[in-house]
């Protein structure tokens, strides 16, 4: 039965593709992290706090809100049922109640079957896990739309969640932490996947149609091609989109995999954002390799196993911002600050 519908997605993923393919293959050098001293080009602006707390979320977000008006979308990873490593409800429901008051919280269903695969499903797993304090939007429940994609090399264009374009701004709401295929999912992959839709949208990142392996595309190609729909996305949206990263019970398993993902390892460091997709997750990403070699060893080797800094280096290239910046400490008088200064003195992480 599975395999029949993974089957039916596919044609109908396959039959919408043609009109949105562009022939190409992939870059190279997923597996090599870059050095900010071999980086060029321009800074943006990076805040950084340490207050891993519903105070520290509000601070952060504070800092990047200047376009945020009209209807908002908080683009959030809810989770699966009882998962331990997403961003607290308290800690979310606290932000909206003083900064996001009449915003809602935006998802789409999963490509795979699970607990959120269809609506119903979808909305009995955000009561479970206390997603119940404001609206949450599944984007996809009422089908799809497309965007366009400009400059992409895979895609003309992305189906994403039809209700997406309900939104004048979206707040970009990420937990920071490891990716089965991503190698890391920050900012860049909760928008690029968590936009996407359930069944077109997805299957045309994840799939190659024509053959039975749901998750054949991989590494340098996966990555380019997840980059691609998150910018169909953010260049609908312009200005009015900003981005918060909590780097907390950064297991190296997505928030996909639940109560299954795997223990996490890596010391919690504190809360980023920006208006610059690259140079939120860039940082983060710095971050991880300042660590010390005990800290980081186990996420720093999946990212490079996945060859998931193609995501950083693909999303120079596309424009879609700056992988130099100016990481600014919320903590002591808006200093300026290194990733290195920000990996110093963590503690070992000790699940509560």
């Amino acid at each position: 039965m599975k395999k029949t519908i993974f089957s039916l997605i596919l044609m109908a993923a396959a039959s919408a593709l043609a009109d949105a393919q562009v022939s190409t293959t992939p870059g190279t050098d997923g597996n090599k992290y870059v050095p900010y001293a071999h980086r060029t080009g321009n800074e943006s602006v990076v805040y950084f706090t340490r207050d891993l707390s519903a105070s520290g979320l509000i601070k952060a977000y504070e800092q990047v809100n200047g376009m945020i008006e009209g209807h908002v979308g908080v683009k959030l990873h809810t989770g699966e049922p009882n998962g331990p490593n997403i961003i607290p409800r308290e800690w979310v429901e606290a932000l909206m109640k003083k900064d996001l008051n009449g915003a809602n919280i935006i998802e789409t269903n999963t490509y795979y079957q699970g607990a959120r695969y269809t609506t119903e499903q979808h909305r009995q797993t955000l009561k479970v896990n206390g997603w119940t304090f404001c609206p949450v939007d599944i984007l996809d429940e009422q089908g799809t739309t497309t965007l366009p994609i400009v400059g992409g090399k895979w895609f003309k264009k992305m189906a994403v969640g039809g209700h997406l374009t309900n939104y004048d701004s979206m707040v970009a709401l990420t937990h920071f932490k490891g990716h089965t295929q991503g190698g890391f999912g920050g900012s860049n992959k909760n928008i690029g996947i968590g936009c996407a839709d359930g069944r077109i949208g997805k299957a045309w990142i994840h799939t190659t149609p024509g053959q039975p392996d749901q998750w054949d595309i991989k590494e340098e190609e996966f990555m380019e091609r997840m980059t691609e729909s998150t910018k169909a996305t953010i260049d609908y949206f312009g200005q009015h989109v900003c981005y918060v990263n909590v780097m907390r019970n950064m297991s190296v398993s997505c928030d996909c995999e639940g109560v299954a993902a795997a223990p996490v390892v890596t010391p919690n460091v504190g809360i980023l954002s920006s208006t610059d997709i690259l140079a939120v997750d860039q940082a983060c990403i710095d971050i991880i390799y300042a660590m010390t070699a005990a800290e980081h060893h186990d996420l720093v080797e999946r990212i490079e196993s996945r060859h998931g800094l193609r995501q950083l280096s693909y999303m120079k290239e596309l424009g879609m911002g700056n992988d130099r910046y100016v990481l600014i400490d919320l903590d002591n008088g808006g200093k300026r600050i290194t990733a290195a200064e920000a990996a110093q003195g963590l503690k070992p992480f000790v699940s509560k």
